[in-house]
């Protein structure tokens, strides 16, 4: 037989890529499934992006294989974005690099910077794949506690309490995935100053900054951010572009540099027309965003009127793409809850427990669904 690499041996398969086939199969038996679990916007992307699209594939010099680091003007409305919607000055030429989306910029930054046995400081809760890719690259993951009692935020004195002198990156991602808290530029500040003290990668996984939210903030306002620090962004969810897979890492040229020569052999460029319509999506104006947010605003009432009627406590302070809520007293299992409601009322929701132990407790709406939909949910209790 030929054996797998014993680095398989350390990751599962992604929770989601498992739990859809349950989902899909008994829709498959006639269950009239309401999937409220997975982030992925049923919006469509601005009329502006698709013509973008469009006119692009007409181009007859577009079919080829594109830059590594993309198209100067994709680039140039990148840099132009950041200083637009945060302040932040980046060069385009060579403090951006676009990538096929920010996911796949967590196994390139992990293969350019980390060794095996270096360790890496990850959120518990936190986005899964921080875990999957650092295991993948034969380095250690080291949780940090977030809990609700801190609003979600790293305790700093427990941080300097763990041995830090093998660190090489911490992940985090504000505003935060699962739980939708906001952070702050204080929270920011202490931030890189930690990384400067203990010379870690400090990496900020931002996606979404735009939605349900009135202060969008960049790790990268931080004076002397660059230093120790990254940013991942993408196009999928402010822009409703999730299986385009468009986004971008931010930081100094040195850094680039490192996460480019792997990107460089990872693939062979993004599809020209798909560089158009993300060009075209970072115009957007003000109004895209207030339209969007004014749709995710009713489906957020509706959705903790969901969760109120399970006997949830709503987290009321996040923003984001979901809802995160308590669950009532007495349950032991959030998985188990989530079952007994998917295979008693079809619905679908994400057990707290797949973003880390602190998740336990608690489990996770997707905004992603329609408000009609919504409602249904409500009345199937």
């Amino acid at each position: 037989m030929i054996t797998t690499a014993k680095r398989l041996d350390t990751v599962e398969e992604y929770y989601f890529s498992s739990k859809l086939r349950e989902v899909r199969q008994l829709m498959s038996e006639g269950k009239s499934i309401i999937n409220m679990g997975i982030g992925s916007p049923d919006l469509s992307p601005s009329k502006a992006v698709i013509e973008a699209v469009a006119a692009a594939i007409q181009d007859e010099n577009g079919h080829g294989y594109q830059s590594y680091q993309g198209l100067p003007e994709m680039r140039q409305a990148m840099a132009d974005f950041y200083r637009d919607q945060f302040g932040v000055e980046v060069n385009p030429n060579n403090e951006i690099l676009p990538l096929m989306g920010s996911k796949e910029g967590i196994m390139h930054i992990s293969l350019a910077f980390l060794n095996p046995g270096d360790h890496v400081l990850i959120p518990n809760p936190g986005y899964p794949t921080y875990t999957s890719v650092t295991n993948l690259v034969e380095a250690v993951p080291v949780y940090y506690d977030l809990k609700e009692e801190n609003a979600w935020e790293p305790d700093f004195e427990a941080l300097e309490k763990l041995e830090l002198e093998k660190v090489k990156i911490m992940w985090l991602g504000y505003p935060h995935m699962p739980t939708g808290a906001r952070g702050s530029l204080a929270l920011f500040e202490k931030l890189v100053a930690f990384a400067k003290k203990h010379n870690i990668l400090l990496i900020n996984d931002n996606p979404y900054s735009f939605v349900l939210n009135d202060n969008p903030m960049s790790l990268l306002q931080v004076e002397g951010a660059k230093d120790v620090a990254l940013e991942l962004n993408s196009l999928s969810k402010t822009f409703n572009m999730a299986g385009w897979r468009v986004g971008m890492v931010l930081g100094n040229p040195e850094i680039i540099d490192a996460v480019l020569k792997v990107k460089s052999n990872m693939d062979s460029g993004m599809f020209y027309g798909i560089q158009k319509g993300a060009i075209a999506a970072l115009k957007c104006d003000k109004s895209w965003f207030e339209d969007q947010n004014k749709i995710y605003r009713r489906r957020r009432e509706l959705t903790e009127k969901l969760a109120e009627k399970l006997g949830c406590k709503v987290y009321k302070e996040g923003v984001g793409l979901f809802v995160w809520a308590k669950l009532p007293e007495g349950i032991e299992s959030a998985e188990k809850f989530i079952d007994e409601i998917l295979y008693e009322k079809h619905i679908f929701i994400t057990p707290g427990t797949i973003f880390g132990s602190n998740g336990e407790g608690y489990i996770r709406f997707s905004l992603c669904v329609k408000e009609e939909k919504v409602q249904e949910a409500i009345d199937r209790f």
